[in-house]
């Protein structure tokens, strides 16, 4: 398989978390989004939204969409499952994937930001503020979501919750984000990177790091 991706993305940092749990092999290669060769030609040919990650499988079947490409893994290879198979217990974790994958992420990405600098004025200061408002009402509300006495998110191991957590982490952590009115995201985020899945996932560890 190849992994279309940018060090510093999170929905392509969910892939590799998700590739990794699932102990699956694969090419990285790399997407500069800050240079725009996601617009190149040859590649919105494989991803006509221009983003990443893309997912080339084996028989050269693309998938996009991190949520999309994770679910694909989890039904085509079931261990460790990342979704519970529990009706009521599935929807609850995806609920709490989606409130990072769809609440928080499509406001804080690169092209939402570019545009509101470029075509709406915000300066850099501004940016930031956008940046850390949206992270912390989408911390607030996923926080809100946990069962107690668990782990990680939902159960004694991660799930595709904890990876969507962990991704956007990163990015709270590099933007400078008071993280300390939710320990419990901080405790599940810590324990979690002690799994080398998670860990080699990381965007420091992959190859196109700057």
């Amino acid at each position: 398989m190849k992994l279309y991706s940018y060090w510093r993305s999170t929905t392509s940092y969910r892939v590799r978390i998700a590739l990794n749990l699932k102990g699956l092999s694969y090419e990285t290669c790399p997407v500069n989004l800050i240079a725009g060769e996601q617009c190149a030609p040859d590649y919105t040919a494989l991803n006509p939204g221009k983003g990443v990650p893309t997912l080339v499988l084996e028989d050269g079947s693309v998938l996009t969409q991190s949520l999309a490409i994770i679910e694909y893994l989890d039904a085509t290879v079931p261990e460790p499952p990342l979704l519970p198979t529990n009706p009521l217990q599935r929807a609850r974790v995806q609920a709490a994937a989606q409130t990072i994958a769809l609440d928080v992420h499509p406001v804080n990405n690169l092209k939402v930001l570019t545009y509101l600098k470029t075509h709406m004025g915000l300066t850099a200061d501004g940016q930031l503020d956008w940046f850390r408002h949206w992270m912390t009402e989408g911390f607030a509300a996923y926080q809100s979501l946990l069962p107690k006495g668990t782990a990680f998110s939902f159960g004694d191991r991660p799930d595709l919750a904890d990876i969507c957590l962990v991704a956007q982490l990163y990015n709270a952590h590099r933007w400078g984000v008071d993280i300390s009115p939710y320990p419990r995201l901080l405790e599940i985020e810590e324990r979690a990177l002690s799994i080398a899945a998670f860990n080699d996932a990381r965007p420091e560890n992959q190859p196109d790091a700057a």
